[in-house]
């Protein structure tokens, strides 16, 4: 019988995420109202478009964020045979890897999160899964392999915790 982890939601860190990215929409809402002249009647346009375009972004990903707090399956699942998770794009559209394929775990900090990097040796069982773009993100070309991150912000655990469960997995 294969042990199976599953690894939900935390409502509270997507909550906190959600507060963060409202309060960056806001501070981008009100650059963007200063860039089109609202406050001194001169119009700004690099300021503008700049604003703009990425309050735009924010908007659509707060608002997918709002849509897909209903959804109650598992971000990471992970079993003795492999894992699949949907923290990161990369991750979600790749979906499940084996184990047999994993060469090295590590815990890597990007930006603000610290996101559990998997390196993937086998990337002709993977290939024409995902978009070309994102197949760019993840593959490794000078070392022929394959990376991919998952992200303990929106589950119940921390990073640390997280790594150290990928670890525990793959050395089964």
């Amino acid at each position: 019988m294969n042990e199976e982890t599953n690894l939900y939601r935390n409502t509270k860190k997507t909550r906190n995420l959600l507060l963060y990215a409202s309060g960056i929409s806001v501070l981008l809402a009100i650059a963007f109202l200063y860039g089109i002249g609202s406050f001194d009647g001169i119009f700004k346009v690099k300021l503008s478009i700049a604003s703009g375009a990425i309050l735009l972004i924010m908007l659509v990903l707060t608002f997918k964020m709002l849509a897909s707090l209903k959804d109650k399956s598992p971000l990471i699942q992970i079993d003795s045979n492999g894992f699949s998770g949907r923290t990161t794009p990369v991750a979600k559209a790749f979906g499940r890897i084996e184990w047999q394929d994993v060469t090295d775990v590590q815990l890597n900090k990007v930006g603000g999160d610290t996101l559990v990097a998997v390196t993937i040796d086998n990337i002709t069982k993977y290939e024409g899964r995902v978009s070309k773009f994102l197949w760019k993100m993840a593959h490794d070309e000078q070392n022929s392999r394959l990376n991919i991150m998952y992200s303990a912000s929106e589950v119940d655990i921390d990073a640390k915790a997280l790594y150290d469960l990928f670890l525990s997995y793959w050395k089964k």
